[in-house]
């Protein structure tokens, strides 16, 4: 099925879009992920969740080309990319966020989803000298607008926007790129209640887009409402992994948590 014109691109074969093997990163002698073994279904949502210094940040940058994986192998669409460069990557359709929103203050919405569209190649680039063509994009720029809603804003630029609207801009623009796999890294920081839920509304309908994603928040509200499967790690061992209805009330999770022992409290009251 199309994305309103827009198939998936570089989807491959197989039920998992993604399939990390003993994965391990170190940092001289610090083990910040230790040998973990996971898969990412297509067409899913698949949280990441765990305590402050768990390892999440260096997971997904083993996963994105910022670091390279000490040992393990990394799968995407069939193929293994484990070391791959960031920029070949996100030219395969793997591609992330950052915590921090960092728009272009100068341009409008709509640009900024077009720099995200944008493919740049030296091919185009001289292509462009010797005969400007209409800028790239403006198919993939206005889909990634639809879908997260922020069709009214094209016009706006950045500063006269909220930091809910921002978010949605920036997540927005990560689409623009039409990516199969894109990696949220804590997209709901900042955000107030109303916020966050319209920030899940819109999540939830992108499988259905053709967008697998992989959502690592510190909002358990959010994780455990969006989410289909939810992978937790703890000094960078994957300790717990399944359905939300599961991992609410997992001991180790609480535990990780809380950091004692005690009664399976409600996991979703524990973040709060």
């Amino acid at each position: 099925m199309s994305r309103s014109g827009l198939p998936p691109e570089n989807t491959g074969a197989g039920a998992n879009l993604l399939e990390v093997d003993a994965l391990r990163i170190q940092y001289g002698g610090v083990v910040a992920i230790d040998d973990i073994t996971f898969q990412i279904p297509r067409g899913s949502i698949v949280g990441l969740i765990g305590p402050n210094g768990a390892g999440k940040t260096s997971l997904v940058d083993g996963l994105t080309g910022a670091h390279r994986p000490t040992s393990g192998h990394v799968r995407f669409g069939g193929a293994d990319v484990t070391g791959h460069s960031a920029h070949r990557l996100a030219r395969a359709g793997l591609t992330r966020t950052f915590q921090s929103v960092e728009l272009f203050d100068d341009l409008t919405v709509e640009e900024n989803l077009l720099v995200g569209a944008e493919r740049p190649s030296l091919v185009r680039a001289l292509g462009q000298v010797l005969a400007p063509l209409p800028r790239p994009g403006k198919e993939a720029a206005a889909w990634a607008a639809e879908a997260m809603g922020i069709g009214d804003i094209l016009r706006r630029f950045p500063l006269q926007l909220s930091h809910g609207q921002r978010k949605l801009v920036g997540v927005a623009r990560a689409l623009a790129g039409r990516p199969s796999l894109l990696l949220l890294d804590e997209p709901a920081a900042g955000l107030d209640t109303d916020e966050t839920a319209l920030l899940g509304r819109r999540l939830r309908e992108l499988p259905q887009r053709g967008i697998t994603l992989l959502l690592i928040d510190h909002d358990m509200s959010l994780v455990l409402e969006t989410c289909d499967r939810i992978l937790v790690i703890d000094f960078g061992k994957l300790i717990a992994e399944g359905a939300p209805a599961e991992i609410r009330t997992n001991q180790r999770v609480v535990d990780a948590y809380l950091g004692r022992q005690g009664g399976h409290e409600d996991v979703q009251d524990v973040a709060r």
